[in-house]
């Protein structure tokens, strides 16, 4: 695992924020629930990891900036730095009482990813990344503590695909099934799981070969294309240009299947 003094400060925020998100989860019937819009909800937990988020790495790392999911753009005094943070990724996974859900926290260095992290609270996986330093999970027992690398399959025929799927009232539901209708033949299996910044980190640890999907937020995806990047993948919006941000699209996954998507995509192409 990565010890340095700035993970360290990542992870202690986010096994704080993610006691607090293990306590609501025990407790979904007195949650309040709001509705942002077609398909996006905001709950009590979000707010309050996000502000545990907040208080804890404004302590650590004074002066940093931050975007937030919740609470939008803090402005700070050192415009170098930025925390890129998700309390809650996987919404609707966690008011149905799925255990698939993460924090995901990023801090970029004028205009670079430099540290990553996705914490799974219900499994107690911690997925970290720093630039240069690799990328690693840690989990519950020190046989669950390893070294992550993308996975080594080269056929599509024989991996598994991870994706994202518009919600209620999206404009990209017809996008959305050329784009399965090309990939569905060719590989070994397709998984929704709802969680973007998981999937990307399942990617890093060869458990998917790739992921993909459009409608997409920085703070969803920020940490997750480090993750994967360190774990020697691929990531890319999907038309395979490096603006993930701007083109709000991600495509993930080890330079075979990156590289074989991205063609299919081409081609499915509205």
């Amino acid at each position: 695992m990565i010890r340095s003094p700035l993970m360290n400060v990542m992870t202690a925020a986010a096994i704080k924020a993610g006691k607090s998100l293990k306590r609501d989860f025990a407790e979904l019937p007195s949650l309040t629930i709001s509705r942002k819009g077609p398909g996006d909800f905001v709950t009590e937990a979000d707010k309050k990891a996000e502000k545990i988020l907040f208080q804890e790495l404004s302590k650590a790392r004074p002066g940093y900036g931050f975007l937030m999911e919740e609470s939008g753009t803090v402005e700070g005094s050192d415009k170098t730095h930025r925390f890129i943070i998700d309390p809650l990724d996987g919404t609707t996974n966690f008011l149905h009482a799925i255990p698939q859900f993460a924090i995901s926290i990023a801090l970029e260095r004028e205009n670079e990813i430099v540290a990553g992290l996705v914490y799974n609270p219900a499994t107690e996986e911690m997925f970290v990344a720093e630039k240069g330093q690799g990328a690693f999970v840690a989990g519950a027992t020190s046989r669950d503590n390893y070294r992550l690398r993308v996975s080594p399959r080269t056929e599509l025929v024989e991996s598994v695909i991870g994706m994202g799927a518009p919600h209620a009232g999206s404009s990209l539901h017809a996008q959305y099934i050329r784009e399965l209708a090309g990939i569905m033949p060719r590989c070994a299996g397709l998984r929704r799981m709802g969680a973007a910044a998981l999937d990307l980190a399942f990617v890093a640890a060869g458990r998917l070969e790739a992921f993909w999907e459009r409608d997409l937020n920085p703070w969803d995806i920020a940490a997750g294309i480090l993750l994967v990047r360190e774990a020697g993948g691929f990531a890319s919006a999907i038309d395979g240009s490096m603006a993930m941000f701007e083109g709000r699209s991600i495509l993930a996954g080890n330079e075979a299947i990156h590289g074989a998507l991205k063609t299919i995509f081409a081609q499915t192409k509205g």
